[in-house]
């Protein structure tokens, strides 16, 4: 009985051995967020360290989402003192639905009071407004005032001039430009964002310029004046040392300027860098949709066809739907279905501001229709080509058949008279083409040949010397062993250098 009732408490010890796995700690509050938010822009203004408040800017999307009123009531008050004049003009922009009562059961008493001695910095206070303009914005009731809210703060902004205050200043010009863009005023911004945009040049303000070279750029596009839009670029130098947000946001609409002035290939390099610096698709799933519908209409106009993999993508399926039926015409060269999906998706394509540039997909339908009858047929009348191309006349075949010819499309000839397309048909894969482009390939592989050659160079007769020099050292070595044996000469008396 004693042994097992060892054996027993030695089970309870293991078992009370057993750590128990520690709980995850719980994520911190918003107010705790915003405090420590405050605390790292107090101390990049201090140790002149920008990169704290870039670390606060990078956290401002999520935590707009988490900040309601109450939650700003409670860090205003806490970072100012109780008769502080800046205190009672940023309480006055928040709603007074919250009553005190109700804020203070959600913070704890020792964090309620203020425990600061000094007044908070101006970059405190920018911060501050940031949020109220992002957290009035959001609600339509406030949205009217925000207006207001923004021009304060760019005045006072302008007013301090501090050189600290540019990554926020940055934030704040986007917030006013989004605010006017809400309200559908946008070109009454225009002459506000111009004017701070040459100031920023001046100051060597790479933040904000490159901020405002973005809201001009977007401003001219959604008045379709790609014009202006141009001369600012060519007019202006967009630095490359600010974030890789921007920087999508600047190939974006460099890529939609460069597509309609009919530079697809450098339209396309654009829209690649933008697709490669963006956000992940979960993150900006707007600009992630917008980007790769360009992208699409682009890759279309170059000829090329998108990989359909693309389509599948869990962010960009429902929103490429039209794109993809686009894309199916195009391949098989069916005007029908061109004209159709165009129809059928005609407002999306509108909205989305592709509309005229899918337009011009239609003469690369045709011709890869075209391209189809002349590889099915070895010749076939201008008629039947208007009805399988669903084209207006024979006419217009003839030009669209014509211009093929003569662009290299097809091969073939045009025979008005009796008004059919005589195709080129197959060839055998002999003849004096098929010679001529052998005798190229040929040449060319023969120059390689030659050129690789003359590349080896080594030094002439370099293997005869080395044979003579292994000839005269047998010959030393013979005479050498001669003397030895004729006694003229002992070993003692060799050098070290000498090889017996």
């Amino acid at each position: 009985m004693a042994t097992t009732d060892v054996d027993m408490k030695s089970s309870d010890d293991k078992s009370k051995k057993v750590e128990e796995p520690e709980a995850a700690p719980a994520p911190p509050t918003p107010f705790a967020e915003l405090k420590a938010n405050i605390a790292l822009i107090e101390r990049a203004v201090t140790t002149l360290e920008p990169r704290f408040t870039h670390r606060v800017l990078r956290s401002l999307t999520a935590q707009r989402r988490k900040v309601d009123d109450k939650v700003l009531r409670n860090v205003i008050e806490d970072v100012y003192s109780k008769d502080a004049a800046v205190k009672d003009s940023l309480l006055g922009w928040l709603p007074n639905a919250a009553s005190k009562d109700d804020v203070s059961m959600e913070v704890d008493v020792s964090a309620s009071k203020s425990t600061s001695t000094t007044e908070p910095l101006p970059e405190t206070e920018v911060y501050l407004r940031l949020l109220l303009i992002y957290y009035n914005l959001e609600s339509p009731t406030t949205r009217s005032s925000t207006f207001k809210l923004a021009h304060e703060t760019i005045d006072k902004i302008q007013a301090w001039n501090r050189r600290s205050m540019d990554p926020l200043a940055a934030r704040v010009w986007f917030a006013l430009g989004r605010t006017y863009e809400r309200a559908g005023e946008l070109s009454d911004i225009r002459p506000l964002l111009l004017s701070a945009q040459r100031t920023a040049s001046l100051r060597h303000d790479d933040e904000c310029q490159a901020v405002l070279i973005n809201l001009l750029l977007r401003n001219y596009l959604h008045y379709n004046l790609y014009d202006q839009a141009d001369k600012l670029v060519s007019k202006t130098n967009f630095p490359t040392s600010v974030g890789n947000a921007q920087l999508a946001r600047y190939h974006y609409y460099l890529g939609r300027i460069k597509a309609v002035q009919l530079n697809y290939t450098a339209a396309h390099t654009n829209l690649q860098q933008a697709i490669r610096r963006a956000p992940p698709a979960k993150t900006a799933p707007g600009f992630f949709q917008a980007v790769h519908k360009f992208f699409i209409v682009v890759e279309l106009l170059m000829g090329d066809i998108p990989d359909r993999s693309l389509f599948r993508h869990p962010v960009l399926e429902s929103a490429l739907a039209g794109y993809f039926q686009i894309v199916k015409a195009v391949r098989t060269g069916s005007l029908t279905q061109f004209q159709s999906t165009l129809s059928e998706y005609r407002s999306q394509f509108t909205e989305d501001k592709t509309y005229t540039l899918i337009l011009r997909l239609r003469q690369n339908v045709i011709k890869t229709g075209v391209r189809r009858l002349s590889l099915s047929y070895s010749r076939i009348s201008l008629r039947d080509i208007c009805v399988k191309l669903n084209l207006d006349s024979e006419e217009d075949a003839e030009y669209i058949v014509g211009k093929a010819i003569r662009d290299g499309v097809i091969e073939g000839k045009v025979v008005h008279e009796k008004g059919w397309l005589e195709c080129g048909g197959g060839k055998s894969g002999y003849g004096p083409e098929v010679s001529d482009v052998f005798g190229r390939r040929i040449g060319f592989c023969l120059e390689l040949h030659n050129e690789s050659v003359k590349a080896m160079r080594y030094p002439l007769n370099a293997h005869r010397r080395e044979l003579a020099a292994a000839e005269g050292a047998r010959e030393r070595e013979k005479e050498l062993a001669k003397d030895i044996q004729e006694g003229d000469m002992d070993e003692d008396d060799m050098g070290d250098g000498d090889i017996f």
